[in-house]
């Protein structure tokens, strides 16, 4: 499992932002730059939906403020749900992450195989990256939602 310490891996994903959708390599997305990523299990799903997205986007500007660069969301889901869900959640100003198939979820070791209910997830976390290189994780066991939190992303800016 990735942890602190260690850069991002290798995959390719999906990025869905104000200037629209494009295909990145993940070393060039995360080069250069302070990104808080958070990931979930899924778009439009409860927990998801009601707290863990929302808290992002009502603090995205605090989070800003403490010299961040990109509040990013990634999701076991293709780029058409994503920038929907991006939509319904009033989250343009976040940058969703479209890990269609995993790709990404799977270099991290950070899967979560919820069987015939989903299929391959991704666990619930939330990381600080410097320039590719994790400097921060908080990682949930099980299906908790208590330390992913953007309240959380604040206290370790």
């Amino acid at each position: 499992m990735i942890k602190v310490g260690d850069k991002i891996p290798a995959a390719t994903i999906t990025v869905i932002n104000k200037q629209g959708q494009d295909n990145v390599a993940s070393s060039d997305y995360f080069a250069g730059k302070k990104v808080v990523l958070f990931a979930l299990p899924g778009a439009f799903t409860p927990t998801c939906s009601e707290a863990h997205l929302p808290g992002f986007v009502v603090k995205h500007d605090d989070i800003i403020a403490k010299g961040v660069d990109t509040v990013a969301c990634l999701s076991v889901n293709d780029s058409f749900v994503m920038k929907s869900w991006q939509d319904a959640q009033n989250a343009e100003h976040l940058d969703m992450i479209a890990d269609g198939g995993a790709a990404l979820t799977k270099a991290m070791d950070l899967v979560l195989d919820t069987g015939d209910f989903g299929g391959i997830r991704s666990q619930r976390y939330s990381m600080i990256v410097d320039d590719g290189v994790v400097t921060h994780f908080n990682g949930e066991n099980g299906g908790g939602y208590e330390v992913s939190d953007a309240e959380t992303i604040l206290t370790q800016l």
